[in-house]
């Protein structure tokens, strides 16, 4: 009974950032004083209008459309039109529970050459491999602030065999860095993918917490190539709610055709009460407007203290523009690690979780980055989203967060990052030089 599992599945192993929630919340349910920065979920609470439509729709219980309601499809295509100017057809959109469910019948049915980013999401890689894909990567640097170029495009389809058809999978903006493309950039790549006929899966999960309140979605400038695939995990605190989409464009409607066949195998469709509840939540776009501001702001004000404060001793990181995340790159403690026999990334993070407490995300294989590199991924999370959301509702938007604003209302955060600091300084080879 030793043959039960795929030969190329032997060592495949749970989501790494499940894992390792579920690994540190047991040690903080024992009393452990911990600063969490390894999980990427919505410190906020669920946008309200949302959870009050909920209560109303709580009894439904019939089966829906595989697809999702006519009438959800149609508010999700008038949400993005105002806020995006997208021309979207609801006729287009599948609704399902969760995006990451889509991705992973989407990339089950595609018959073609699946490129990744490095680094990328961690479940990117383990969904194509067990879609029985082989993925190409697509690396990048910190320099160019962990995005693709043209020019990274060509080398991959002149230095691999690729066939006729072929998929990028795109996070815009990005979850591990932070970053986010220009408009201009993203028409460049859309020049170069409709070049090379490369077909773009473009996760924008996090498009509506952008800081400047901008973000610009590659489907503008290359409509007939790209899938988009967001939901409500982020922007709108409902991780757990279980909803996403995708919006295929009329060219391809066989990958949607096919997409939708498969949902009606598995999940059948997306629980019927958040169906109902979004619809109406859709209606309240005012309200929309003013939680996802007050979110972003937050998120932003805490990402730039953590990029700020690990960059002044030396670590570096791309300043973040949307989202929760940064991947920061501790190459400066690479010598003194190096005497304590410290030689990847994995362990680093175990030191520094034994030493000051903080856990992070390894970068490594995980992010498809090397092992020797010493990269990781914080999620600046850990702290009172309810409170700090109060805090900013009460200033105001017409007014600025104070300067004191992450170490009054997301203290864990502050603190956290102030152990890190301290535990870097004392690790670095340039600052234990400087007080000698």
């Amino acid at each position: 009974m030793d043959d039960l599992v795929r030969p190329d599945l032997q060592n495949y192993s749970p989501a790494s950032n499940l894992s390792l929630n579920e690994e540190i919340r047991k040690r903080l349910a024992a009393g452990e004083t911990i600063y969490h920065f390894a999980f990427g979920q919505s410190p906020f609470p669920v946008i309200e209008t949302a959870v009050e439509a909920l209560k109303e729709y709580a009894g439904e219980n019939a089966y829906l459309p595989v697809a999702g309601t006519l009438e959800l499809r149609q508010s999700i295509a008038k949400f993005h039109k105002h806020f995006e100017d997208l021309d979207i057809d609801p006729d287009n959109i599948i609704v399902a529970p969760g995006s990451k469910e889509l991705i992973f019948l989407l990339l089950q049915i595609f018959n073609g050459d699946v490129l990744i980013i490095s680094p990328s999401w961690t479940t990117y890689h383990p969904q194509a491999k067990l879609s029985h894909h082989k993925p190409i990567i697509v690396n990048t640097t910190l320099d160019k602030e962990w995005k693709i170029t043209p020019e990274d495009i060509e080398k991959v389809v002149r230095e691999n065999e690729i066939h006729k058809n072929r998929i990028i999978i795109m996070n815009n903006p990005d979850n591990p860095s932070g970053t986010s493309y220009t408009r201009e950039e993203l028409k460049k790549l859309s020049d170069c993918f409709r070049l090379h006929n490369i077909l773009v899966l473009s996760d924008e999960i996090y498009g509506r917490l952008h800081y400047d309140q901008d973000h610009s979605s590659i489907l503008k400038y290359y409509p007939e190539g790209t899938i988009l695939s967001t939901g409500l995990s982020k922007w709108a605190s409902a991780g757990g709610w279980r909803v996403g989409y995708h919006v295929f464009p009329t060219e391809l409607s066989s990958l949607k055709k096919a997409v939708r066949s498969a949902a009606s195998h598995t999940y059948s469709c997306c629980p019927a009460p958040m169906q109902y509840a979004i619809t109406k939540m859709f209606k309240d776009l005012n309200a929309i407007d003013s939680y996802t501001k007050h979110c972003s702001r937050i998120m932003m004000t805490v990402g730039n203290y953590c990029q700020r404060e690990l960059t002044s001793v030396g670590v570096r990181c791309v300043v973040p523009k949307s989202g929760y995340y940064i991947f920061p790159d501790f190459e400066i403690m690479r010598t003194m690690l190096n005497k304590r026999g410290i030689t990847t990334c994995e362990q680093m993070c175990k030191a520094m979780t034994a030493e000051c407490s903080v856990v992070v995300m390894a970068g490594g294989p995980a992010f498809l980055r090397p092992v020797e590199e010493l990269t990781t991924r914080l999620c600046y999370v850990p702290f009172d989203g309810k409170g700090a959301l109060q805090a900013s509702r009460k200033l105001g938007l017409n007014k600025p967060l104070p300067e004191t604003f992450v170490k009054d209302y997301c203290t864990p955060v502050y603190d956290g990052i102030q152990a890190l600091k301290t535990w870097v300084m004392k690790h670095s080879e340039q600052y234990v030089n400087s007080i000698q």
